[in-house]
């Protein structure tokens, strides 16, 4: 098709076209430009949820490696840490993100905690001391 394409383009410049073949018409021009139009609406809002779903992800995953952390150094300190940050959990693997005690920082002789992660799409995560992480928005009992 390029080819052809080219092949025309060359043959108008140097004027050897037949009487019928002066170009593309105004309807087909039209129906190029709503096919490409139709496409780029469809595509559009699948790719915006795509990136809601790889900030949700990346906030998950911040949760789950806080817990791991808090879990290690409950472990180890038998209590629970102060504050949840890359200070604190540092040697334990936790490197920083959007986790934080919820509602406020625990006293350290608890054996119950709630993390909570938001992630940038503005979607809030869970998890506790025996649950996993929750589903966006979902608050378990005891947070």
């Amino acid at each position: 098709m390029y080819f052809r394409l080219m092949g025309k383009l060359s043959a108008r410049r140097k004027g050897l076209l037949e009487e019928g073949e002066k170009g593309f018409t105004l309807i087909e021009l039209l129906v190029v430009v709503i096919i490409i139009g139709i496409l780029a609406a469809i595509a559009i809002p699948v790719y915006l949820g795509i990136q809601n779903n790889a900030k949700n992800s990346a906030a998950k995953s911040d949760l789950t490696n806080a817990k791991t952390a808090v879990v290690a150094y409950q472990t180890q300190n038998s209590a629970l840490p102060a504050t949840i940050d890359a200070t604190t959990l540092g040697t334990y693997g936790y490197s920083g993100g959007s986790v934080a005690w919820s509602p406020s920082a625990p006293a350290t002789t608890a054996t119950t905690y709630c993390l909570v992660a938001t992630s940038a799409s503005g979607d809030k995560f869970y998890t506790t001391d025996n649950s996993g992480v929750s589903a966006a928005n979902t608050k378990p009992t005891g947070c």
